[in-house]
């Protein structure tokens, strides 16, 4: 059974850090790329970051590349998102998702490739 599970999600200052987790279970992780969305209310599900199955490669938009920093340790089945100088506009339900192929590039990052998720963790900054 698959199983993919983020936390670390909260209430934070704008200015400040978050580090969110994702674990999962049953979908070989070290085989697959695995992607930070984001959803907030009203909008499109955006992706913020992407890292291939090895960790040698990873993906961010323009709205958070040098602020989000994504990372992996496949012996653990972990993938982690350090988020700093967060801005209100961050404020999302953030999701960790595993790509439905193997091996795959992050190149065309998009929720349709992704076919395992978890049920998201809550980020809200405050001005």
């Amino acid at each position: 059974q698959v199983q993919v599970v983020e936390s670390g999600g909260g209430l934070v200052q704008s200015g400040g850090s978050l580090r969110l987790s994702c674990t999962t279970s049953g979908l070989a992780f070290a085989t697959r790329a695995i992607g930070w969305f984001r959803q907030a209310p009203g909008n499109e599900r955006e992706g913020v970051s992407c890292i291939i199955w090895s960790g040698g490669s990873t993906y961010y938009p323009d709205s958070v590349k040098v602020r989000f920093t994504v990372s992996r340790d496949n012996n653990a089945n972990t993938l982690y998102l350090q988020m700093n100088n967060l801005k209100p506009e961050d404020t999302a339900m953030y999701y960790c998702a595993a790509d439905s192929n193997f091996y795959s590039s992050c190149m065309n990052f998009s929720p349709d490739r992704f076919g395992y998720w978890g049920q998201g963790t809550q980020v809200t900054v405050s001005s």
